[in-house]
């Protein structure tokens, strides 16, 4: 972290339900924790750009406490992948697909900055599922493995700048 202030992107395939809940989630967490990072989400597709947020994962979310203010669904551009510090995939999938762009954006470069979210949650699932064709208690789960990963990262970041 060059700047001394974390970047995150966090990452799902259309940006509408994972990615924008992870943003909201871990914007409130960091600043509740004290830390200063740059937050942002995306998709791996351009499906619903310009939208707001899915209504039902705002609704989960606000329930919460989280703010979506400011959220707007955007696809994965190229300068993301020099930007953030951490780019976090909900799935593996979509971990798939933003090492193939990166690989085709910068041929000469190593990426070690692009995980699975889940890889900082002490849970047995590692993938966050997609909710988008469920109902309520999908969006609850997924917020629940969100909150729990967004912990992680927290005390990750912090023993990184020990």
């Amino acid at each position: 972290m060059p700047s001394g202030r974390p970047s995150v992107l966090f990452v799902c395939l259309g940006n509408i339900c994972r990615s924008p809940t992870a943003e909201a989630v871990f914007r409130q967490k960091a600043k509740d924790a004290g830390l200063s990072c740059k937050i942002d989400s995306a998709g791996t597709h351009g499906y619903h750009i310009g939208k707001a947020p899915d209504k039902r994962s705002q609704e989960v979310g606000k329930a919460r406490g989280y703010n979506f203010k400011g959220i707007q669904c955007r696809r994965v551009a190229k300068e993301d992948f020099t930007t953030f510090d951490y780019i976090l995939a909900m799935d593996a999938s979509n971990l798939d697909n933003l090492k193939a762009k990166a690989e085709e954006k910068y041929p000469d470069k190593t990426f070690t900055n692009m995980h699975l979210f889940l890889d900082f949650a002490e849970s047995e699932t590692k993938e966050v599922p997609d909710p988008y064709y469920g109902g309520r208690k999908g969006f609850e789960l997924v917020l629940d493995l969100i909150e729990q990963a967004s912990d992680g990262l927290i005390a990750h970041i912090r023993q990184q700048a020990r």
